[in-house]
């Protein structure tokens, strides 16, 4: 059994896709962090930086103890590795999901998230933060825009690498325009029953997705969260 500590955000989406591709037992329990839920106590013990995703597994080969993991890199590494799915063994093709893993976290995630923020969140209008992170998101579509060509996934077969891009990508997309193969890939992502059945299940856990100003604030860490 694993725990899923999750949040409808692209992070949290990655763990949730993995968990129904591979078929591991599991339970979400869920992380409101617009109600500050990120702050208390009993789940930063399992994610001390108070971010989510996190996991917590139970059942891990060579220990009785429960395994603990949060970044959402780490989680995806440690479940391809459990399962032998999605993440190669051989040397060569295993480098190149790494890499494109690695890809997404030090790159796709800040930057997306950096243009999101000041395009959506800030709470004042800066045009040259939102132009700054807007060209480097272009610029990171046409990275993997010209790496889908002529093939059907990121790293040649479906991988950890596509289940991190993706949940990133299709929040951002419709933002940008002559992408196609990313546009192609999306779709084709879009339609796998694991990533439906992921988005299903956080549609039914976040029912009312309200960004306020004190939800913001929490998010930003503009206010101090009371820990329970």
């Amino acid at each position: 059994m694993i725990d899923l500590y999750f949040w409808t955000t692209p992070n949290g989406y990655k763990p949730l896709i993995m968990l129904e591709e591979t078929g591991l037992d599991y339970r979400i329990v869920p992380v409101n962090i617009s109600a500050g839920a990120q702050f208390e106590p009993e789940f930063l013990k399992i994610s001390p930086n108070n971010r989510i995703p996190a996991i917590v597994d139970y059942e891990v080969a060579g220990t009785d103890e429960p395994v603990t993991l949060f970044e959402s890199g780490a989680i995806l590494t440690h479940l391809g590795e459990k399962t032998g799915r999605f993440l190669p063994a051989a040397p060569a093709p295993r480098a190149e999901t790494l890499q494109w893993l690695f890809w997404q976290i030090g790159g796709v995630g800040p930057m997306f998230g950096q243009y999101l923020h000041f395009a959506d969140y800030a709470p004042e209008k800066i045009a040259y933060g939102e132009t700054r992170y807007r060209k480097e998101a272009e610029r990171l579509f046409g990275v993997l825009d010209r790496q889908l060509e002529n093939r059907p996934f990121v790293a040649g077969d479906y991988s950890i690498a596509d289940i991190s891009i993706y949940p990133w990508v299709c929040r951002t997309l419709e933002r940008f325009d002559g992408f196609e193969n990313v546009a192609r890939w999306s779709a084709d992502m879009a339609l796998r029953p694991a990533v439906i059945r992921a988005y299903e299940l956080g549609a039914e856990i976040n029912t009312t997705p309200t960004v306020t100003e004190q939800s913001k604030a929490l998010l930003l860490g503009l206010v101090k969260a009371s820990a329970a």
